[in-house]
């Protein structure tokens, strides 16, 4: 399988198992606090087989970077979170640092 395909698949493993974190209220709910435990097994799994090709440290920030962004806009979204404008800018250089590495560095395995 395409390494790419499997480290955006752990991002999204992830950040399914954060949203539903919060919605777990402290493990105090049984399903979310399944796929909890589901989503972030699953996401350390595949992100240890893009480690076969991408080295660990491109692999982690951009794991962490895409996550941070995406569950950033579903506590917007889902959980009605505000964002100012320093939150904002934030999420955009993280935005922009992933990109950086998955255009123009030459250690991630392309």
């Amino acid at each position: 399988m395409n390494v790419w395909l499997l480290l955006s698949l752990a991002i999204v493993s992830e950040v399914i198992g954060t949203s539903a974190l919060k919605m777990s209220d402290g493990f105090t709910k049984f399903w979310p606090s399944m796929v909890v435990v589901i989503g972030y097994g699953l996401a350390f799994y595949l992100l240890s087989l893009t480690l076969r090709q991408i080295p660990v440290g491109v692999a982690y920030a951009i794991w962490a970077g895409a996550g941070i962004a995406l569950i950033t806009l579903i506590g917007w979204v889902v959980f009605k979170q505000s964002l100012d404008l320093a939150a904002v800018l934030g999420i955009a250089l993280i935005i922009s640092g992933v990109v950086v590495l998955q255009v123009f560095s030459k250690v991630g395995g392309h």
